[in-house]
């Protein structure tokens, strides 16, 4: 056999183990559930009157290795977060 005939052969044999397994079946869409409806009639909770929210500095340039001084694995993460 030469080399095509192998290739053609390995092809068919993979896209004939792929069309015999079932096609997956979706499952269906749940409707989220609906909160009571006195959730819906509070206000909405109003901003602090202290300003506009001022973002903080993007810190990603510095280092970070202190936080993995910290004790778990948890900890480490939480102090991360602030270079990113």
């Amino acid at each position: 056999m030469s080399m095509k005939q192998i290739v053609f052969s390995v092809l068919i044999s993979f896209a004939a183990a792929a069309a015999a397994q079932a096609p997956a079946k979706p499952e269906p869409m749940k409707e989220p559930a609906k909160e009571p409806a006195k959730a819906e009639a509070a206000p909405p909770k109003q901003a602090a009157a202290t300003g506009p929210k001022i973002p903080k500095p993007r810190r990603w340039n510095e280092d970070a290795r202190h936080c993995l001084e910290r004790g778990s694995n948890l900890e480490i993460i939480k102090c991360a977060e602030e270079f990113l």
